[in-house]
């Protein structure tokens, strides 16, 4: 199937001749002039008078329409190819707070930090949204913005990776949070936008409340998803022998439950590195990766068949026209 890419170029082009046409012929003002030939150069000299070369009409029409042709660029569509592009702008919302640090996580046999956890499990999470949009906040005392939503995950993720513990403050601003989320979301016109809040404390900062945030976010459309991380017993040394103690005991969960209610998401608790997979595995089935369908078909570009073949054409026809082609003339 062959189509026209610049059809409308067509108007113009045929348009020229006629207005070529129309313009006044010059008349010289001494006996002596410059005539310069340029489309009504149809003449030759043979037989002592002026009459027109139709050879030489033949090829300039000629080469002129396979200008034109050229001019319109003509297309070979291939074959129909199925295209996908996902329509869901998902944000990252993780603490980095002072109590990030605690080391009540296991990851690969050993304690490591809830942090260390969380990059790496929502680090995995991130590289399996391909055709979404990711972005990353990270939030303490106050919200930054670690990545704009993008299609480049791998970058995404190597910034949650980068990101150390206490840069964005030590006390936990939950509300500022989700605010800095809907305003970064709001200038997106995506009708699929989520945002996911991962935090081990309770709001201790900010401008805004949590609850204010959460009904501003509905209010715009963002769908939140909390999550609530850190071990409930952890076993601590001190100096009167081993001890048990809740690591997590300043969690607000039912903040972290209201907020999600308000907002249509859910709310998710993770006290261990497997709890926490999970949780962003039932968050992938929750939030799939949504496509929209659309059908293409890759162009091949044949404009430069008729663009060579209406140079070739116009050479020819000035070669005849000139009388270097003519019979009995020899190039000298």
């Amino acid at each position: 199937m062959i189509e026209f890419a610049w059809l409308y170029a067509l108007i113009p082009a045929l348009a020229l001749p006629f207005l070529i046409w129309l313009l006044p012929e010059s008349r010289p003002v001494s006996g002596q002039a410059l005539r310069v030939p340029f489309f009504r150069r149809f003449e030759a000299s043979e037989q002592g008078g002026v009459q027109k070369n139709r050879w030489y009409q033949v090829l300039m029409l000629l080469a002129y329409a396979l200008f034109v042709l050229a001019l319109i660029r003509p297309q070979l569509l291939g074959d129909p190819i199925m295209m996908s592009e996902s329509r869901r702008d998902l944000m990252l919302a993780v603490d980095t707070s002072g109590s990030m640090d605690t080391a009540d996580l296991e990851l690969g046999g050993r304690l490591v930090s809830r942090l260390r956890v969380v990059q790496q499990v929502a680090g995995d999470f991130i590289e399996q949204r391909d055709g979404d949009r990711i972005g990353l906040i990270i939030f303490g005392l106050n919200p930054y913005i670690q990545a704009p939503l993008t299609h480049d995950l791998t970058t995404v993720r190597e910034l949650l990776e980068q990101t150390v513990m206490g840069l964005a403050g030590k006390e936990t601003a939950i509300g500022d949070a989700i605010g800095l989320a809907v305003k970064r979301m709001r200038e997106d016109e995506t009708p699929e936008q989520v945002l996911i809040l991962l935090t081990d404390g309770a709001n201790t900062a900010g401008m805004v409340s949590p609850l204010q945030a959460a009904d501003l976010a509905a209010s715009e459309g963002l769908k939140i998803y909390t999550i609530g991380v850190g071990a409930e017993e952890l076993v601590v040394n001190s100096m009167f022998g081993p001890r048990r103690i809740n690591p997590s005991a300043d969690l607000d969960e039912d903040t972290l439950k209201a907020i999600s209610a308000k907002t249509g998401g859910r709310y998710f608790r993770a006290k261990d590195t497997t709890q926490l997979q999970q949780i962003y595995a039932i968050i992938d089935e929750l939030e799939p990766t949504e496509r929209e369908q659309d059908v293409v078909r890759p162009p091949r570009e044949l404009f430069i068949h008729a663009l060579v073949s209406a140079l070739l054409i116009a050479l020819i026809g000035q070669l005849l026209g000139s009388g270097l082609l003519r019979s009995g003339r020899r190039i000298s």
